[in-house]
């Protein structure tokens, strides 16, 4: 990924995953805007799920930190790459877009 612009906070995440999500066109979901974010998923080549948040919100690690391992611990995806770009998105827009991306992909294209 690029590097950040100025006044984001780029926070990498990384979760061990024991159920394979398979190959599947990549899904983007919501909207970068204020209050709001867009969830993109792809898949990857590693055993684990990979997250990148980049935020205007500085200094919410533990939030996110939080609100990306709940939703792993109900997953345990592994082979996905998940991209955050966040514009000020409270943790329950978070839990929302991460649930509507999730609901894409297993419904969507399988390629």
């Amino acid at each position: 990924m690029s590097t950040p612009s100025p006044g984001l906070d780029a926070l990498e995440f990384s979760f061990p995953g024991t159920r394979t999500v398979g190959a599947f066109a990549p899904v983007l979901v919501g909207v970068v805007g204020s209050g709001h974010l867009e969830v993109l998923m792809e898949p990857h080549d590693g055993p684990d799920c990979r997250i990148r948040v980049e935020t205007s919100a500085r200094g919410f690690r533990p939030i996110w930190a939080a609100v990306l391992a709940d939703f792993h611990a109900r997953h345990r995806w592994s082979g996905l790459r998940v991209s955050i770009n966040d514009m000020g998105a409270t943790p329950a827009v978070v839990a929302l877009r991460l649930a509507q991306a999730e609901a894409e992909l297993l419904a969507g294209d399988r390629t």
